[in-house]
């Protein structure tokens, strides 16, 4: 099941004893702005180590050609990623078994209508075929309540969670 990835233990409490913030893990990615001089409409992610190496382009629907990845993408990729290995730590330590889970994370990106800006919205649906909803339930408000991209959402991105069978 892990081909020689060793799994964390199914913990999600017993591994942080500091008063504040430690980072365990740091990266740095740096975009710039391409031929159009927009990171967005033409530009170049690329992180310190260099395993992240992507050509950033508009999306159509915003007028670009559609070609290259866009942050929205970007933010759903690490946002579902996040959530579902917090969901599956959390599935295990309940004695549950996680292969099943997968999640979508849609990311629309629209005006906000307090200012000249735009807004991010958030859905996210999980998917776990075999479990019952009403078990599934407080596991999915743990993940939420564990998820640090779903902690940086709750303080200013409307997100809604949704079980989907």
């Amino acid at each position: 099941m892990t081909d020689g990835f060793r799994l964390p233990p199914p913990s999600t409490a017993q591994d942080f004893d500091a008063e504040s913030f430690a980072p365990l893990y740091t990266t740095t990615v740096t975009v710039s702005g391409g031929t159009a001089r927009h990171g967005r409409a033409s530009g170049r992610a690329r992180s310190a180590d260099g395993v992240l190496d992507l050509e950033l382009g508009m999306p159509a629907e915003l007028g670009g050609d559609g070609r290259g990845t866009n942050p929205e993408q970007l933010f759903a990729a690490g946002f579902a990623t996040c959530f579902h290995g917090t969901l599956s730590l959390v599935a295990r330590h309940a004695a549950f078994d996680p292969a099943a889970i997968s999640v979508e994370v849609t990311v629309a990106l629209g005006r906000d209508p307090g200012d000249i800006g735009y807004l991010l919205r958030v859905d996210l649906v999980v998917r776990w075929p075999g479990v019952d909803p009403e078990a599934a339930a407080p596991l999915l408000a743990k993940a939420d309540s564990l998820c640090p991209y779903a902690k940086m959402a709750r303080r200013g991105t409307p997100t809604t969670l949704t079980l989907s069978s």
